[in-house]
């Protein structure tokens, strides 16, 4: 792996042979090439596999999947749906926090910064991870999603009782990667304000903590601090 990033031990091993394979060093040949010519790439370098090094493969209880990072100077870090404390909280994490609200009764933050459900396990995965400025999806055909499937496929093999929640069309269609006899997959609709409330009375929050604690496994605690 030639990208100037590093990737916590316990993904690098069980990630060893994918980081070898023609497709992942024709995706760092692109990105190398697109920073030579100038283009901006969010999120920073160290941030690309920030999911990664803030969950590690034993801890993760809950997938929570996006499909690619902001694309506007401050706001990807690597997480899905998260921004940092100093940029506004974008809208579908707006509706994301209505439902937390409604579900289970916590209260709103004042800031985006989702690093703290990470560290409980819940793995904040974008399809792709990185994006050009300024231009949504503009990295989906460059091998990310290739990568990312086969990291679903691991997790779906390796672990156990894990909870998947697929939001949005997009999500849903990463179905297929996951075994349903092993682990829960919820769906909803998006977000987005786009969908226009239909993720509204999903109640995951609560369900994955259901299906959590029906499998002897600590709940995830989805208050954020202020």
């Amino acid at each position: 792996m030639a990208l100037n990033v590093s990737i916590g031990p316990s993904w690098k091993k069980m990630l060893a042979h994918e980081f070898e394979k023609p497709y992942f060093n024709d995706l760092v040949f692109e990105l190398k090439s697109l920073k030579h010519r100038g283009k901006t790439i969010y999120p920073p370098g160290p941030l690309i596999f920030n999911a990664f090094n803030t969950t590690p493969v034993e801890d993760v209880k809950v997938v929570i999947l996006g499909q690619d990072p902001y694309h506007r100077p401050g706001q990807a870090m690597g997480l899905s749906f998260s921004v940092p404390r100093s940029e506004p909280v974008p809208a579908s994490l707006k509706n994301i926090y209505k439902e937390l609200h409604d579900d289970i009764g916590i209260n709103i933050p004042n800031h985006g910064d989702l690093t703290t459900w990470a560290k409980q396990g819940v793995f904040l995965l974008n399809a792709m991870l990185t994006v050009e400025q300024g231009q949504a999806g503009s990295h989906k055909n460059i091998g990310w999603q290739t990568f990312t499937d086969a990291v679903i496929k691991m997790l779906s093999n390796h672990r156990e009782h894990l909870v998947f929640l697929l939001w949005g069309n997009f999500a849903r269609s990463k179905r297929n990667l996951i075994d349903s006899a092993k682990h829960s997959v919820l769906e909803a609709a998006h977000p987005s304000p786009l969908a226009r409330g239909a993720f509204f009375g999903c109640k995951h929050f609560s369900k994955t903590n259901d299906i959590l604690r029906r499998n002897g496994l600590k709940e995830i605690d989805w208050a954020l601090p202020f």
